[in-house]
């Protein structure tokens, strides 16, 4: 697919059939996302990977069986994959306390670091793995975990210091019509509403 191609028929999908996901095709879409830029190549990003009937070990704590009943998209759940994605902020500390960064003085504590590059970069992952999963014909959705994120972490052996950026449902697209967020029907943002020239 081309990539202008991609990047404008990309979207986020929200009924999902059962048909298995092959882990050939998902360590590609993996391999290309571990591509991404990364401050001082420290690659902090990481997935934990649910298939499967693993992926009920997510969906038990972060949605419930009793609060699906009026849920508007029940083929959510049949997603056969659950990525979640995580940062590890104390591998930038690691990274830059080397030889070669330490004199930035961002190893001592991630109060010196003016952004978080761990998030920055597991964004910038993120978005190279949706891209890559939709080349591969896959869908994805992107959501937060709101609810139940501890006892997620409990489940899945999360380190507490480890951030969880987000979950993925990822999986073939029902081939029915998915009915859109209310947030798609806002406007696009113009390139000149995005552009600020020479100043703000």
């Amino acid at each position: 697919m081309e990539f202008e191609k991609a990047v404008r028929s990309r979207h986020m999908v929200r009924s999902f059939s059962t048909r298995p996901v092959d882990s050939d095709v998902m360590n590609s879409c993996i391999d290309l996302a571990s591509r991404s830029p990364s401050a001082g190549k420290t690659q902090g990003w990481h997935l934990v990977l649910l298939e499967g009937r693993d992926t009920g070990k997510f969906w038990h704590h972060a949605f419930p069986v009793e609060r699906r009943s009026d849920f508007r998209w029940p083929h959510l759940f049949d997603a056969p994959v659950i990525a979640i994605a995580c940062t590890d902020p104390h591998a930038y500390l690691d990274r830059y306390s080397e030889v070669d960064k330490s004199r930035t003085g961002l190893g001592e504590s991630l109060d010196k670091w003016p952004t978080p590059y761990w998030t920055v970069d597991a964004s910038f992952a993120v978005m190279t793995f949706l891209l890559a999963l939709h080349d591969n014909g896959l869908g994805a959705l992107f959501f937060a975990v709101f609810n139940g994120e501890q006892d997620v972490r409990t489940e899945l052996g999360i380190p507490d210091h480890v951030e969880i950026i987000g979950a993925i449902a990822i999986g073939y697209p029902r081939g029915e019509e998915d009915p859109q967020g209310v947030s798609a029907s806002r406007e696009r943002h113009s390139v000149d509403d995005i552009t600020h020239r020479g100043h703000w």
